[in-house]
Formats: structure tokens, sequence, C-alpha cells
């Protein structure tokens, strides 16, 4: 396969380019990019036609900020309309045998009109398919993930990811609903962001009742919000109002105080999360001093991109995280997503994982 399909937030293909373009070559593989203005997904042709798949492989997905998903597959078009079926099943015929289907669409408007259509074939393409031996009835969670990306009616990327590497949502989206007593609809990047950064099987660890966290910025509480549902006592840092309703849980206290200023009393932080309107680089620079200086073991925080340059930016701050932290001895583990909630922001999650004591005894 020389595709490799990526999906991304409409308006953002330009940057979601450059990073694949960045990352390939990172890994010794060259190509080019095709794309058009919010139609949601790129396309990345490599030179090489055996490269598509290597790049699903080695390339960590983990790393990849403005995609939500991949595959690597080939494009079926001019499929006729009485059997449309058949044309996929046909394209599918090399394909490893896939654990789960996923029959999608780009993230537009053009794309929630084949929604319905989606569904409705998706039924009898799995069993054209699971007679063919290309899909498993039961979804195999350790096989390959086959995508049918549907571009119009006749027309559709057909190809596969692989679970170790890829996205586990429907069209790499996470399914949230917006609680009716969250006091903002910012809450929802934040629960977001601990579905995408934290696996199932280490949230309950991760993200016990008790544990303390700090929210910078936190007015009115949206992220404030987050923390308390899973249990956790907050300090929320803000000079704006809170929301009555998180103060009368007892989980909250407010401190009117400037959150580039705050620093907590005792290390015994375990969740810090941002969400303040400051450049890039500003925020970046908090994070890192909160980071060397072991105030608290995880991170999540929002960058806010600018107009242009947006891939630049991001990949300038966390380049700038890297530098740091590996000059001062600290291990770590770092992802940023451009996630379905964000807006022009990316959200970084910074797991520290050891700090020398020697850098603030």
């Amino acid at each position: 396969m020389s595709s490799v399909v990526i999906y991304c937030r409409s308006g953002f293909e330009n940057d979601a380019a450059a990073e694949i373009t960045f990352q390939a070559a990172e890994q010794g593989f060259a190509g080019y990019v095709k794309t058009k203005p919010n139609t949601g997904i790129v396309v990345y042709e490599c030179f090489d036609a055996s490269h598509g798949e290597e790049i699903i492989k080695k390339v960590d997905f983990k790393n990849m900020v403005f995609a939500r998903q991949w595959f690597t597959g080939a494009l079926v078009d001019n499929m006729p309309l009485e059997d449309r079926v058949s044309a996929i099943v046909d394209a599918a015929a090399e394909f490893p045998e896939c654990g789960d289907l996923r029959v999608e669409t780009p993230d537009t408007n053009e794309g929630k009109e084949l929604s319905k259509f989606c569904k409705k074939i998706s039924t009898p393409l799995k069993k054209s398919l699971e007679k063919r031996s290309k899909v498993t009835r039961e979804i195999a969670e350790k096989k390959p993930v086959m995508h049918v990306l549907f571009l119009a009616n006749d027309s559709a990327y057909v190809g596969y990811s692989y679970t170790f590497n890829n996205s586990p949502f429907f069209m790499g989206i996470p399914r949230l609903r917006m609680p009716s007593d969250a006091p903002s609809r910012s809450t929802l990047k934040l629960d977001e962001a601990f579905n995408v950064f934290i696996p199932p099987h280490e949230a309950e660890e991760r993200m016990q009742p008790g544990m303390r966290g700090v929210d910078l910025g936190a007015c009115p509480g949206g992220w404030t919000y987050q923390l308390v549902r899973r249990g956790m006592f907050v300090s929320a840092i803000d000079n704006g109002p809170m929301n009555d309703d998180l103060m009368e849980t007892g989980q909250v206290k407010h401190f009117r105080v400037d959150g580039f200023k705050y620093r907590p009393e005792k290390r015994n932080i375990q969740w810090l999360v941002c969400d303040m309107v400051e450049k890039p680089a500003k925020v970046t620079n908090l994070m890192i001093d909160w980071a060397v200086n072991a105030y608290a073991k995880e991170l999540i925080f929002n960058l806010k991109l600018p107009m242009k340059k947006r891939f630049d930016s991001v990949y300038e701050c966390l380049k700038m995280i890297k530098e740091e932290l590996d000059k001062y001895g600290v291990s770590y583990e770092l992802q940023a997503k451009h996630l379905y909630h964000d807006r022009e922001e990316v959200t970084v999650h910074l797991n520290v994982t050891k700090v020398p004591q020697s850098l603030y005894s």
C-alpha cells in the first residue's frame, strides 16, 4: 500500500500534512501529500508502494498531534451504485484478516450527510467480508482494523490500521456527553484528554478519589469539575469567580491568585491542569517549572495556537519541554493531541515519572 490516509479536524489539513511529512522523513520514508482545504483528511503518497504499511507500524501514532486516526489503503472510486459491497470486498482481497470493521466518513458537513448510508451498508459489507475471511465475526482486538472511509456514495478509501498504533475510537473521536451540571462546555476538553491519554486499564490507579489536583485558570470550573467528579480535592487558582455548586462539594479551595505565580506549599499534587489563555511559549515554560520542581506528577495543559504556523508552534513547544527535562535528568512521558473538543489549541499531557531530588531539595 502506498497511501497513508489521515483524519484531522477540518481546517487543519496543512498542519496534518506538515506533520506526516516530518514524521515519515524522521523514519527515513519519502513521499508527497495530497489534500484539499476543509476536507478533514490528508493523504500521504509514498514513493515506495510498500512504505504505507511500514509508516503506520514504525511512526508512533502517539507522536502524531494533528492526526485523529490513520490507516494505509487505496482509493476505490466509481463504484457501481447497485453493488458497492463487491467493489470494497475486491479491494480488500490482499488485506490481512481484520478483527473489526469501521465504516466512516470525514468529520465534515459533507461527511455527516453520508452517515446514514454508512450505517446502512455496514451490515451487508461485514457479512460479505466475513465470508471471504477478511473480517472476524467477533471483534478481535489484536488483529488489524479495516477502515472504509466514504468520501461520496461511490467513492471510498479502503485500508487497515494496527491496534497497537492507532486510535481505538470510531473516526478517532471519543463519544462524550455534556454533563448537565458542568459549569462550562470546556469540561469536555479535559474529559476527552483523560480518555485519550490515560489507558483504560490504568485510569483507576492514576485517577483515584482522594488525590490532590490544581487547576490553573480555573474560573468558572469546567476543568475543576472533571477532577471533582473523580473524587479529587482541588485547589482552583483564578482571580475570577468559581461555580457555586462546585464550591459546595467541599472538595474545592479557591485561591484568587495569578496562575503564573501560584506554587503549592507541598509536593503532594497528583494532577495539574491548565487552560489559561496565553502565548504557547509562556505556558510551556510554566509547565516545565512545575515538572522540574516536582510540584505535580501529571500535567494536562492547553497550548493556544497562533493563526499561522500552528504545526511549527506546537513542535517548538514540545521540543522545548524535551530539551529542558532531558537537561535536568527528569524522566517523563509526553503526548500532545489536537482533540475533537479543542478549537485553536492543542492539549498536552506530561507524565513526570522521576525527578532528581537534588533539583528541589
